[in-house]
């Protein structure tokens, strides 16, 4: 097969758990399918991330001149994997089109993008700027669906999600899971925990929690901590932009810390040192933080909500969202009880394990092959329909 790939998130400077799936989704595709030929459709905004592409692999790289370069591209891809001879045109950020006689393959990260639009406007910030981007990706994913072969998502949960916005033959929407990134592993070196220590005032041990994941319910958690643990622990928050105000009220009133993009590295030492993830979140898709935390030795505790039980697979202390008695029951019995928090160590160790990108590569080329060879598969042919 000669397959395209839109891989724009790699030529785009991004961060988050798109950029995720793609930066490692494509190489292990590249590896698991070298009998197939692979083009990479990218764009010059900022330099392609991937280095040293095997034989099987040829890059493209189409103009990039400003924010409309993004829409105008959209529409110029297509026609570049036409002139390719791509028989599969793969688009893994939620919406794209291929060529006619090809079998167009959507990843579908969530429901959100095919959500009705009063909807997806109404869980974001009501500047004209963002609205018109909602409408554009719902509008734009919408229609990538309709003509898709086949739609990729991340999840079990994701994928009953969507099926409830879009009339989708169940059979063409495939669930494959992501899998944790290969830096990931256990930093026991002492002299790397102190180090980090040091650099940012981490003078208790501490939990870990995402400063953007519905923070207010571990603060309040925290409040209803006995004295004896609130005064032996903290919490540590990271983000990668301005977090939730319950965030900076903890940091002022001394029980937290707030580390704003930390590195990689620097993270990947924090779930290592931390006594616990919590990761209270109210929505996902997938849940690539559980599987970060798990490989690193982090026990976890998180929130019933989206994907999360799902990956979690019982190697995780489960609550509601938002019910913060229960949350602080939960942080009270990992700080209190090493055997416990062993024991979801052990646990999550074992989860993580199962799962691998060479896995996701293998069973997203059976996809390619699956709707290659479906009658109607070509773009256009609409073997799947959106709800109106």
């Amino acid at each position: 097969m000669r397959i395209g790939i839109d891989v724009r998130y790699l030529s785009h400077g991004l961060v988050g758990g798109v950029h995720t799936y793609i930066k490692h989704l494509v190489p292990a595709l590249l590896a698991a399918g070298a009998e197939q030929r692979f083009v990479l459709y990218a764009d010059t905004k900022a330099p392609f991330e991937l280095s040293d592409l095997p034989a099987n692999a040829e890059l493209r790289l189409l103009p990039y001149r400003g924010a409309l370069s993004s829409v105008a591209n959209d529409l110029l891809m297509r026609r570049a994997m036409a002139r390719d001879g791509v028989e599969v045109a793969h688009f893994p950020a939620n919406y794209g089109f291929g060529p006619a006689g090809a079998a167009t393959v959507i990843t579908l990260h969530d429901a959100i993008n095919v959500m009705p639009l009063r909807e997806i406007i109404a869980g974001h910030a009501k500047d004209p700027r963002t609205i018109a981007m909602m409408t554009y990706l719902h509008l734009m994913s919408r229609a990538a669906v309709r003509r898709a072969a086949g739609v990729l998502t991340v999840s079990e949960h994701a994928r009953q999600d969507i099926l409830r916005y879009c009339r989708l033959d169940p059979a063409r929407i495939v669930a494959i899971h992501h899998a944790p990134t290969p830096d990931l592993r256990p930093v026991s070196d002492p002299d790397a925990h102190e180090e980090l220590r040091a650099r940012f005032g981490l003078a208790r041990p501490f939990i870990l929690a995402d400063g953007l994941k519905n923070p207010a319910v571990i603060v309040r958690a925290w409040r209803r901590l006995p004295e004896e643990l609130r005064d032996r622990y903290q919490i540590v928050f990271f983000a990668r932009t301005e977090p939730w105000p319950a965030v900076r009220e903890a940091v002022d009133a001394g029980f937290a810390r707030l580390l704003l993009r930390p590195s990689r590295e620097e993270l990947i030492t924090l779930f290592s040192m931390a006594e616990a993830f919590v990761f209270p979140s109210w929505i996902e898709g997938f849940g690539i933080p559980l599987l970060e935390a798990m490989t690193c030795g982090a026990p976890v505790i998180a929130s019933d909500r989206g994907a999360i039980p799902e990956v979690a697979g019982g190697a995780a202390l489960i609550c509601d969202a938002e019910d913060d008695q229960t949350l602080a029951c939960l942080i009270a019995r990992v700080l209190s009880d090493p055997a416990e928090a062993g024991r979801l160590r052990a646990l999550g160790y074992a989860r993580a394990r199962q799962f691998s990108w060479r896995t996701t590569a293998e069973r997203t080329l059976a996809c390619y092959r699956e709707w290659r060879r479906a009658p109607g598969s070509a773009a256009g042919a609409g073997p799947l329909a959106s709800r109106p």
